[in-house]
């Protein structure tokens, strides 16, 4: 199979401004060195701010990039996940069977890691959480509790209150009641 040519958009977002297009730019620049990769054109967008945001801005880079073979594609669509991706060139790509096992066990290999990182972070989460259950009750049942079953025990929490206020304020309405009919029988 020949080379691929290819438009892909790389977007950034962070802040400060300079930030971004630091990030940006070395982004593309670690992609252009990447084998199999050629970077043939680069254009670097101003980090504008993102609407409706604290300080959030965001940049894109509108690449024109040749690549050495199908698999050197698909492993900087994996790795750079970028926004958007358009091949150009050729405009027909066949496989060989060769080509499409490559292709199949890469795909495969980089969801095997995509989940082991998912099940290292999930086992973290539960060792932090069972933790956290174990060194701070308090903080772990406002962590995990959803916000509508906090709100239902917040009122029934202040019904309960009000009930006992209400019924110390009975108890202090029948002494001072006693000590008055007392007073009315001396």
């Amino acid at each position: 199979m020949g080379k691929i040519e290819a438009q892909i958009i790389l977007e950034v977002l962070g802040r400060p401004p300079e930030h971004v297009t630091e990030a940006l730019n070395q982004l593309t620049e670690q992609l252009g060195k990447e084998k199999g990769v050629n970077l043939k054109n680069k254009t670097l967008n101003p980090p504008v701010e993102v609407k409706e945001s604290k300080d959030l801005f965001t940049s894109f880079a509108d690449l024109t990039i040749e690549f050495d073979s199908l698999g050197d594609y698909f492993q900087t669509v994996f790795a750079y996940m970028p926004s958007h991706v358009e091949v150009f060139n050729p405009e027909r790509i066949s496989l060989t069977s060769y080509d499409m096992n490559d292709l199949a066990n890469k795909i495969t290999q980089r969801l095997h890691s995509y989940d082991a990182i998912t099940k290292q972070v999930v086992a973290e989460r539960e060792f932090l959480a069972e933790k956290l259950k174990q060194h701070a009750p308090a903080v772990f049942k406002e962590l995990t509790t959803p916000p509508e079953q906090r709100e239902k025990e917040k009122i029934t929490e202040e019904k309960i209150e009000v009930k006992e206020v209400k019924q110390e304020s009975e108890k202090k309405v029948k002494v001072i009641n006693k000590k008055v009919d007392k007073k009315k029988k001396r």
